[in-house]
């Protein structure tokens, strides 16, 4: 698990001008305005009702603010967002042919890049960017121009740098699972996904109840299964076959055997009792441990 991989199915919006980073900071669910150079953003675009639409990782660079994040949804995401840019001095564009994204695991990930995640460091023309740990194997993803040499470093397939992003446990919005979860739904709040403390924004409200009010009902967890699983896929209880209790929200081959993938499950499902997924006789799966502990308040 050592190695460099092209990111061929992520793409870049690019925010340009004065308020590029106060229109963000009204649209997505973290803050924008006070961010600097030196951290990237882990961000959801919601809809009125909390659903997420979209994930982004964002970084500044020379006043502009770029939104990394899976390619298929980059148009929809920049389509729905200039309904609202109205007269903010904010210009929306897919940047992702003018930049190349890569990933970084191992012994490949820089040393002079800082060990907290999301953290940024420049070098030169180059953004990196610290991602959250897969399998306990440093990870980081690398912005850079299109025009740029490849990344030096040996080849890392690309299922294999999917199943990292997997088990780090953060899931990212693609079109199979687009309106499927509030946050919380995938512990985004856990993971640097939500400030709570900034103005409004869409879902804000339902978002914010959701964490304050009462029980979060569905929470992200990862689970194994010896079959395929896909994002979309609905898991299913044995206790109740009519019913999914759950979606998968990201899958990846698991390098040995078997896949793995994070789950949006109802609390209640965790139980102990057999779990399916695709549908009450589907593939059999399996609940691992998260890496990271669940943020019971904020």
């Amino acid at each position: 698990m050592h190695g460099v991989a092209r990111l061929e199915d992520w793409g870049v919006i690019s925010a340009q001008g004065e308020e590029a980073a106060a229109f963000l900071h009204g649209q997505l669910t973290q803050d924008f305005v006070v961010q600097r150079d030196t951290e990237a953003r882990l961000a959801a675009y919601c809809t009125p009702k909390g659903r997420m639409l979209f994930s982004a990782i964002g970084v500044r660079r020379d006043g502009e603010v770029l939104l990394c994040a899976p390619r298929e949804r980059i148009a929809p995401t920049i389509k729905r967002l200039s309904m609202f840019v109205l007269r903010a001095k904010v210009r929306l564009s897919d940047a992702s042919d003018l930049w190349a994204l890569w990933g970084a695991a191992g012994d490949a990930v820089p040393n002079a890049l800082p060990c907290v995640v999301w953290s940024v460091w420049r070098e030169g023309d180059r953004t990196w960017v610290r991602l959250p740990p897969g399998a306990g194997v440093p990870r980081a993803m690398l912005i850079q121009p299109a025009s740029a040499p490849p990344l030096a470093g040996p080849a890392l397939a690309a299922a294999h740098w999917q199943w990292l992003a997997v088990v780090s446990g953060v899931a990212h919005i693609t079109d199979a699972v687009a309106e499927s979860f509030v946050p919380q739904m995938i512990n985004y709040e856990s993971v640097g996904g939500v400030h709570f403390k900034k103005g409004c924004y869409p879902g804000q409200e339902v978002v914010a109840r959701s964490q304050f009010r009462g029980t979060l009902k569905r929470r992200g967890v990862l689970v194994h299964a010896d079959g395929p699983l896909a994002a979309g896929q609905e898991v299913f209880h044995a206790a109740d076959p009519e019913q999914p209790v759950g979606l998968i929200a990201q899958a990846a081959p698991h390098p040995v055997a078997g896949w793995d993938a994070i789950a949006s499950l109802q609390t209640s499902a965790a139980d102990g009792q057999p779990l399916t997924a695709g549908g009450p006789n589907g593939v059999p799966v399996r609940l691992q441990p998260l890496p990271y502990e669940l943020l019971q308040d904020v």
